[in-house]
């Protein structure tokens, strides 16, 4: 069938258009505009999903670079002598350096060269034999992992006399120059297992004096005799002293007797620093004379603790 005019005309117009029969040129134009939104939406989210794979990929290399780094380091710091390094506390410092300054000890007395040598290795060798310690350095290498610790003697000014107990009892010197302070400091040291030592330090700054009467207490370290001697306990356990003893200073005496099982320390507070330290856990006591006075107590309890050895039974 041929073709009419018209017809040619309208394919003619669909052509220029590039629009099919009966669809209006607005609608045709949304719907190429759809279509474009769409491809361009594709493209980005493939930029993004290879910029995610970019960044995974990223991430894995600097995980494989810091490890290889930290395996690197360790096998240096290894060859090289040095450890991981870690942030010591201030007791481990002390500790350190203690340790340290006993390694470096050179002996001055005979008995100090005889330990360093290895010829005497306990204590109780010394005490039994009556040598005197000279060195403090000898108590640490014979009992190791001493306790220390400080009485309260002074008192830290207050109104109308009320201030708080302190350990650092202070005394002051008229001179031309002014006032002259000075420190004193009770400290005693234990291993908690039968010795125990009292010293008083003075200077004119309280560290010094502490430091002091750590050291002199080291010197005059003693063994204690602890047993069982109550009437009401029938133990073979070393938890109080074997009989009653008595200690005098000044105007303070102090009685100890023995106590049974689970009594507890009955005695002074400061008074009880001294006996933990030798290691006693159960005692009775009587106290008399002007007890507050902790510098005359704690020499008192220490005599009474002496008599211990001196007495035969």
């Amino acid at each position: 069938m041929a073709e009419t005019s018209n017809e040619k005309k309208e394919i003619q117009a669909e052509g220029a258009t590039g629009a099919p029969k009966g669809i209006p040129p607005a609608q045709m134009a949304s719907a190429d505009a759809d279509k474009g939104g769409k491809i361009m939406e594709k493209e980005m989210n493939h930029e993004e999903q290879l910029k995610e794979m970019k960044e995974v990929v990223e991430t894995k290399e600097k995980a494989a670079e810091e490890k290889v780094s930290k395996e690197f380091n360790a096998s240096a710091k290894v060859a090289e002598g040095r450890g991981e390094w870690k942030r010591e506390s201030r007791e481990e410092r002390f500790a350190r350096e203690a340790q340290a300054k006993l390694d470096n000890w050179v002996p001055k007395t005979e008995l100090g060269r005889a330990i360093r040598a290895g010829k005497v290795k306990n204590i109780d060798e010394i005490l039994d034999s009556g040598l005197k310690i000279m060195e403090p350095e000898i108590v640490d290498l014979l009992i190791p992992g001493l306790s220390v610790d400080t009485l309260f003697i002074g008192q830290a000014k207050g109104k109308f006399g009320g201030g708080k107990r302190r350990a650092f009892r202070q005394t002051q010197k008229k001179t031309k120059e002014g006032n002259v302070l000075t420190f004193g400091v009770m400290a005693v040291v234990g291993d908690r297992a039968g010795h125990v030592g009292l010293g008083y330090g003075r200077a004119t700054e309280t560290l010094p004096a502490k430091e002091k009467a750590i050291r002199k207490a080291k010197l005059n370290i003693v063994k204690v005799a602890r047993g069982c001697a109550s009437f009401d306990c029938s133990c073979d356990e070393e938890h109080s002293i074997p009989l009653e003893v008595r200690g005098k200073c000044s105007s303070v005496v102090v009685k100890l007797m023995p106590a049974p099982q689970g009594t507890g320390l009955v005695i002074n507070d400061e008074l009880k620093k001294i006996l933990r330290a030798a290691g006693i856990k159960d005692i009775y006591s009587n106290c008399s004379g002007k007890i507050k006075t902790t510098f005359n107590a704690g020499k008192a309890c220490m005599a009474a603790l002496n008599k211990i050895g001196e007495t035969q039974w």
